[in-house]
């Protein structure tokens, strides 16, 4: 009997491996070789334009609704992802803390810890976010962190809001005056 059961066993293994390859070769990939992937575009459908290609017109370039013109002039034909102006603005004000960790491309600047020097008992850490490739207002937030020492360890305390407020407009009044410099170059 466990003879009959094994060989039953077996035969429907091999009927189910056999149905699973064969489902598998067909005349489109010819057995199990593939074809090489390709790109699409449109006229592997019959359009009459690449589908991936930029739309022109009003939606367009130079168009009524998404005028490119204005990014590049200002993020200043940097390969970074955020506005230049305010990525080496938010440099340029921080430069007294060290620098924990920089992304140009998302934008972000965080500090290490920072004690003033009037101050030893207190520290401080900044995370800068550059949010938009343009100049503006609401382009940059920053955030404060406190610590202050107690015995022999730091205890988190909440910082003077108006701190970020303060960098934030000092980074956008950086940033403004490095744009304007670099318009009066002829």
């Amino acid at each position: 009997m466990t003879l009959k059961y094994s060989t039953l066993k077996i035969l429907s293994v091999a009927t189910l491996g056999i149905i699973t390859l064969s489902g598998c070769a067909s005349d489109d990939n010819e057995g199990f070789i593939k074809k090489e992937a390709k790109y699409p575009t449109g006229y592997d459908r019959g359009l009459s334009e690449d589908i991936y290609a930029e739309p022109e017109g009003v939606f367009g370039e130079g168009g009524l609704f998404f005028n490119n013109s204005k990014r590049e002039e200002d993020s200043a034909g940097t390969g970074i992802g955020v506005n230049s102006y305010l990525w080496r603005a938010a440099l340029d004000t921080i430069s007294f803390m060290p620098i924990a960790s920089a992304d140009p491309f998302g934008g972000t600047v965080i500090t290490d810890w920072y004690a003033p020097a009037q101050n030893s008992n207190e520290r401080f850490k900044l995370n800068v976010f550059i949010l938009d490739r343009k100049l503006s207002a609401n382009g940059v937030r920053v955030t404060a962190f406190k610590q202050v020492r107690r015995g022999s360890s730091w205890v988190d305390m909440p910082a003077d809001k108006e701190m970020g407020t303060k960098l934030e407009d000092t980074i956008l009044t950086r940033a403004r005056q490095m744009r304007i410099s670099q318009l009066d170059k002829p």
